[in-house]
């Protein structure tokens, strides 16, 4: 049914991978389609009561967008396209099946924007995070500018954004950014006890734990969108994605 997604339903729990292993996974448009197809069948689907998303292999669980994908888009596409990544993962965060991240390796840009919309994240010991979308002259468009600050705080948040600096697991779980952080052996297995312990629970306790969680901020998603939109009028993005495609540094003019 998907081209871009596997998944498995075993005791309740909805196991989806990203499978694009030669793109480390990476969000291209298709596999932002696809998820928000599959999020119709788990919000429909009374037999799935929790939802891990993992990436395919051991190298990555999504490494950021697909930037081959960027270099025709202008600033009225960036609107669009943040939008759009927005509300799916808005609908991530606001599902009331519990969702959980399994971090197996890098989880840059996009990937880490998908990490930390769900509600909780399990780093494997190889895990990398980072918002590097400042190399091509952007910012994070799906929501990582206002997520990133409510889990780690604005200082911290900002110092990745403004360096794009990438932190490893273990800096990760220092910062708050994940939860726990094992062995990629131990992965998915850690995720599948929690997830049986949260099952059973109230399902309606379940979902109001998560309604009343995500109302503690929700702020700056609008100016997000402008501002992601507002980088592709940029000569700075030009640079960024074509440095990106032809394997050169970029050289930045601020215009």
């Amino acid at each position: 049914m998907y081209d871009c997604l596997l998944t498995n339903l075993n005791n309740g729990i909805f196991t989806v991978t990203i499978n694009r292993p030669t793109k480390l996974n990476a969000l291209n448009f298709q596999v932002l389609k696809e998820l928000a197809s599959l999020l119709n069948e788990i919000e429909a689907n009374k037999d799935i009561h929790s939802v891990v998303f993992i990436g395919s292999g051991e190298k990555a669980f999504v490494a950021g967008a697909d930037i081959d994908e960027f270099n025709t888009i202008d600033a009225n596409d960036g609107m669009r396209i943040s939008k759009a990544g927005q509300d799916l993962f808005f609908r991530i965060e606001q599902s009331k099946k519990p969702m959980v991240a399994c971090v197996n390796g890098f989880a840059l840009g996009g990937g880490c924007e998908l990490a930390m919309s769900c509600h909780i994240r399990i780093a494997s010991e190889n895990a990398k995070f980072a918002q590097p979308e400042i190399n091509l002259g952007l910012i994070p468009g799906y929501g990582g500018t206002q997520r990133l600050v409510q889990l780690i705080g604005k200082g911290r948040a900002l110092e990745l954004m403004l360096t794009g600096n990438m932190i490893d697991a273990t800096t990760a779980l220092a910062y708050g950014l994940v939860n726990r952080v094992v062995p990629i052996a131990q992965l998915l297995p850690v995720a599948y006890e929690m997830l049986h312990t949260i099952q059973s629970k109230a399902p309606v306790a379940i979902a109001a734990c998560i309604k009343t969680a995500n109302a503690a901020g929700n702020n700056g998603y609008l100016a997000e969108q402008t501002a992601f939109a507002e980088c592709f009028a940029t000569a700075d993005k030009i640079e960024g994605v074509n440095a990106f495609l032809q394997k050169r540094k970029p050289h930045f003019t601020g215009h």
